[in-house]
């Protein structure tokens, strides 16, 4: 996590976690208390009762925050030889701004977004519907594997990157982009 956590951030990963107020704190070193009133927002704990609060958080949950939680599936994806025009009714029918370029055995070779598109059509005018995938892709997207921690993955994503590929001993099982962050921080939130 970058920056310090929220108190409904605490609140909410002590409640998913099935930690009481009085266990949290008994863990944690500090008073009962203590915890109602950070998770309250009255008042402002030193960074290191934080540290305490949060390393009990984090090693309650066992597994920690995957990208397995967070991944949208299946891909959309497009073949080497798939024509410009069908990718860009693609996207635009499914609202996508990018698209995964696989071979017929399910390996990720490439990416076409939406400014390779623009770029195409703006340098090759109406002859750029004939172009293939392969002509006007990008590098392929950075992928990972289904154990990835989520951490990770935003971290990526705020790096730059418009979306990170998920897989499954090899094979393509999802994608994971700034929104589905956020829907899913929203769903845990219990507001969306």
């Amino acid at each position: 996590m970058s920056g310090l956590p929220t108190p409904e951030y605490i609140r909410m990963l002590r409640k998913r976690l099935g930690i009481t107020q009085k266990e949290l704190a008994r863990r944690a070193g500090v008073s009962q208390s203590l915890i109602a009133r950070i998770e309250k927002g009255t008042v402002d704990p030193r960074l290191s009762t934080l540290r305490k609060i949060l390393n009990v958080l984090e090693s309650a949950e066992p597994m920690g925050e995957r990208v397995v939680n967070v991944m949208r599936g299946p891909v959309v994806t497009v073949e080497p030889d798939t024509p410009l025009e069908e990718i860009a009714r693609t996207m635009w029918e499914k609202g996508i701004s990018q698209v995964p370029v696989v071979t017929r055995q399910g390996h990720v070779i490439g990416t076409v977004e939406e400014k390779d598109l623009v770029d195409a059509i703006i340098k090759y005018g109406s002859h750029a519907l004939r172009l293939k995938a392969k002509e006007i892709m990008d590098d392929p997207l950075p992928i990972v594997g289904v154990g990835e921690r989520l951490e990770n993955v935003v971290n990526l994503l705020m790096s730059g990157t418009p979306a990170v590929l998920v897989v499954k001993e090899g094979r393509l099982v999802g994608i994971v982009t700034k929104s589905d962050i956020i829907a899913y921080q929203l769903r845990r939130m219990n507001n969306f």
